[in-house]
Formats: structure tokens, C-alpha cells, sequence
């Protein structure tokens, strides 16, 4: 199976500005309320294809692990009914408890022997996209695994983008018929774990989970999970995206439920610069907590095939100026409380933090370098730039860009 994604919906060769000009969105007079918490490190997610073979555990601060792509689906899991094969998630599960980092596991993708449709044709083997074909094998599956994981998995995710033919190609009602099922088996098994639903995403996603809302989805899941790609846009896109999916849920019964995007990242032509990868990190760990996602999974570590927008060279080890971002996202928001995010008629975008009591600003501009001047009442003594690089701010005359730059 290879971790290479083939998404023929994604798979369009997008044009990107590297200046971030005037062909990029409009993002102007757009003000945001913030969660009011500060944010927690549950906030920080990853996808990792082979950690702990070719991939060493990395030395950055991850809180949550989503284990897609990862070798551990159910055909991996179950590959002839009633023969199990658990090294892969052994391993995976230790290793997580050795370094204090929650699971999600999303369950789903059927094997040959227990698919509806064995022979149709999906991004992995053939017949994984279709239903089971008896949900008896389903509900063994889901039994098996979580009372082999109680306590030590948190989470499990039902199915990974079923908007998506080659990723589940069964019809809503045959997906809430699996929701339900496994929703009743965990809570049973395993109470304390939290189920997330199936998540959707580009490509009719909102309306996808509207049908499964609609269709009383919505009282299986504890979490609304959704796979909140906006390329080819900057991240600023994330707050249109994410208010339809918020009223999708206020409309069918799940508005107070928790947003999780569980995969993000950036799928453009290579290569993607190095300064406006890293930029995009920061931008888009700000924006998805001041929109109100409370986790985000970033998609993947340890991809060099699929994404454009890697964090890690080919050795999976070294870091690039994006991996170096994700660490720099950690430093400046865990912790902090996002009073504001807005932006102005010219696409500068501002967010207000609070940091035990002392308020720091992030500032960076959409649509390409732009002079700004640094109001005299914010007081501001020290500037940090994406890249880690701090200096003191001797003027208030400074010029904004694509990457941001912190405050204080």
C-alpha cells in the first residue's frame, strides 16, 4: 500500500503566487472570535507513515497522533478472517505511551475477504473503498481492536473521507449503519474513549455530512471530524470552510460539538519555497484554533511523494524550514489565549494573544510585503520571526509579508 495519496480529486496541477499577490483571495475586513481557553497541547497533531522503522521519533513537541497511512488499517489489521496481525499497532501504541501521546485510530477500509464489493477499484487494494459486506465482521473487527486498545487508544475515527469514491463508495445510510455500530461497541467496551465521525472533505464534504447529519449521524459521534484542505488557497481560507461546516452542524442537531480537522496540509506542484512553507505552518496552526478547530492533524511527517509542503527531508529526520515552523507554532501559541484575529482592507492580518497577563501580537500580510507601522500603546521591545530569529524592534516602521512574525 503506498503512502503516496491519489486523490483524482486533488490531483489537478494548481498554479500558486509565490509572492502572494493579487491573484490570491480577497481575505479583507475579516474579524474572528477566538475559544476563549488558552490553547492546550492536545491542539497539536501529526500523521506519521513509519515511525519507529525508517522514521525516528521526532525531537518536536507532538501532543496527538492519527494513525492513517500508517499500516494499521483493517485490511493490515485483519488480512484473513479471524487471523490478526497487532506488531504494527503493538509497536505504535508503545511507542506512544512511552512518549505521552494520544491516538486516533480511524477504523475502516475493508479487506478483500469481508469487502461488499471485492474487486472495485480504490486508492488502496482493490475493494477496500466499499461496506462490508456482513456488518457482523464489522462489529467483530471493532470489538476486537478496542478491547485489545482499552485505555490506551483515545480515540477512533469511523472511516477516512467516505466523500470520496475511491476512499468509501458505499452510500450515507450504509455509513451511519457502521457509525452506529461501532459507536455502540466502543462506548461499551471502552467509555472513556471519544468517537469522532467520518471525515469528510473537499469535493462535496459539507454536504456529505450534512446528508449524515440529517440522517441522525450526528448522535453516534462525540466529535465532528473534517479534513479542512483549502489548497490551492493560504491558509486564510480555513475560516470560510470551517463556517460552513459550523452551520451544517448548528442546522441538523451537532452545533455544540467539537471540530476536529483531522488532516491538514498542502498538495501544490513542488517545489513549495521554504519561506512560504513555513509560513503557511504558523498561518495555518493560527488559524485553525482562531476559528475554533480544536485539534489539527498535520498531514504528514514523513511524506515525500504525495504533499508539497514537507517538514522533514527525504531521511525523515532533518527538518526543514517547515518542520522548524511546527515548533516555532508550538513556542508561540501553546498556552496562550488568541483574543482576536482580524484582518484589514489591505489583507494584514492581526491576532491578539495573551500570555499570563502580557499580550503579544501576531502580525503578517496575505497579500505580499506591505509597509505597516507598529502601534507606540502596544510597547512592543522584541520581534520573533518564523524562522526563530528574535531581534529588538528599534522602529515601529517594519514591513509585513507572507510569513509572520510575533510581538512582545
Amino acid at each position: 500500500m503506498p503512502t503516496m495519496k491519489l486523490r483524482s480529486v486533488r490531483s489537478a496541477v494548481f498554479s500558486f503566487v509565490l509572492s502572494m499577490g493579487s491573484s490570491m483571495p480577497s481575505v479583507s475586513a475579516v474579524l474572528v472570535s477566538p475559544p476563549s481557553e488558552p490553547i492546550p497541547a492536545e491542539f497539536f497533531g501529526m500523521h506519521f507513515h513509519h515511525l519507529g522503522s525508517t522514521t525516528p521519533w521526532p525531537d518536536v513537541p507532538i501532543n496527538q497522533w492519527r494513525l492513517w497511512d500508517a499500516y494499521v488499517a483493517w485490511p493490515n489489521l485483519e488480512p484473513a478472517k479471524g487471523q490478526w496481525r497487532f506488531a504494527t499497532l503493538d509497536r505504535y501504541v508503545s511507542l506512544a505511551a512511552e512518549h505521552h501521546v494520544g491516538l486516533l485510530l480511524p477504523l475502516g477500509l475493508s479487506p478483500g475477504w469481508a469487502s461488499a464489493r471485492p474487486l472495485e477499484k480504490s486508492t488502496y487494494q482493490p475493494g477496500a473503498a466499499a461496506e462490508p459486506r456482513s456488518i457482523e465482521d464489522w462489529r467483530a473487527y471493532v470489538g476486537t481492536v478496542v478491547r485489545r486498545y482499552k485505555g490506551r487508544i483515545q480515540a477512533y475515527e469511523i472511516w477516512n473521507e467516505p466523500n470520496l469514491k475511491q476512499f468509501y463508495s458505499g452510500t450515507v445510510d450504509q455509513m451511519i449503519l457502521l457509525t452506529r455500530e461501532a459507536s455502540r461497541i466502543i462506548r461499551e467496551i471502552d467509555p472513556n474513549a471519544l468517537i469522532v465521525s467520518p471525515s469528510a472533505t473537499q469535493d462535496r464534504g459539507v454536504s456529505w455530512l450534512a446528508e449524515f447529519l440529517l440522517k441522525g449521524g450526528g448522535a453516534f459521534v462525540d466529535v465532528i471530524g473534517f479534513h479542512l484542505y483549502v489548497a490551492p488557497q493560504p491558509p486564510e481560507a480555513t475560516f470560510n470552510l470551517v463556517t460552513s461546516v459550523r452551520q451544517t452542524m448548528a442546522q441538523n442537531g451537532s452545533g455544540e460539538k467539537p471540530i476536529w480537522n483531522t488532516e491538514a496540509g498542502w498538495f501544490l506542484p513542488k517545489p513549495f519555497p521554504e519561506e512560504l512553507a513555513a509560513a503557511y505552518v504558523l498561518r495555518e496552526c493560527i488559524v485553525n484554533w482562531a476559528a475554533g478547530v480544536q485539534r489539527l492533524y498535520w498531514y504528514a511527517w514523513d511524506n515525500h511523494g504525495w504533499v508539497s509542503l514537507e517538514t522533514t527531508e527525504h531521511d525523515s529526520r532533518t527538518l526543514t524550514s517547515a518542520g522548524q515552523a511546527y515548533i516555532v507554532a508550538f513556542r508561540w501559541l501553546f498556552g496562550a489565549r488568541i483574543l482576536s484575529c482580524k484582518s484589514d482592507g489591505q489583507q494584514r492580518w492581526i491576532c491578539e494573544l495573551d500570555r499570563d497577563g502580557h499580550r503579544q501580537r501576531i502580525l503578517w500580510s496575505v497579500a505580499g510585503r506591505t509597509p505597516y507601522r507598529v502601534p507606540l500603546q502596544w510597547h512592543v521591545e522584541r520581534r520573533e520571526l518564523a524562522s526563530g530569529a528574535t531581534d529588538s524592534l528599534n522602529s515601529p516602521d517594519i514591513e509585513l509579508g507572507p510569513e509572520p512574525m510575533l510581538l512582545s
